[in-house]
């Protein structure tokens, strides 16, 4: 499936509940829940959301407010190693399972969280 298919399944909705499963599981963890600045959950959900319809082929309202994502050095100040970025997937899948992502988008979904995150790594393994 091509990625800008994956919008017009998805649409804003579908982006949205994904994002909000995935920031409630976030809020509750110890490992990477306490990277999120508490004073700004909502802010971090709507950019997340608004990257990932972007990303996938939906309005740019993203790139209109935040620029380029360049994602690395927006998360260059964070630890970010494999246990973070394992838990990261792991947190997002559940989110995918619990706001039920269509099996047809689940696929391009998975392979783009799991590579982005391994992308985010800054430290070195041991």
């Amino acid at each position: 499936m091509e990625e800008s298919q994956v919008f017009d399944v998805m649409g804003e909705d579908g982006f949205a509940r994904l994002v909000s499963a995935f920031y409630q599981k976030v809020r509750q963890d110890d490992l990477i829940g306490p990277m999120y600045p508490d004073q700004d959950w909502e802010g971090a959900e709507q950019r997340l959301r608004d990257f990932l319809v972007y990303r996938f082929g939906g309005p740019d309202r993203y790139i209109q407010q935040q620029g380029h994502p360049r994602l690395r050095m927006r998360h260059a100040g964070f630890k970010i190693g494999i246990a973070e970025r394992d838990r990261w997937i792991e947190l997002m899948s559940a989110a995918m399972k619990e706001s039920e992502v269509p099996k047809e988008v689940a696929l391009n979904l998975r392979v783009f969280f799991e590579q982005v995150a391994d992308f985010m790594r800054n430290v070195p393994e041991n």
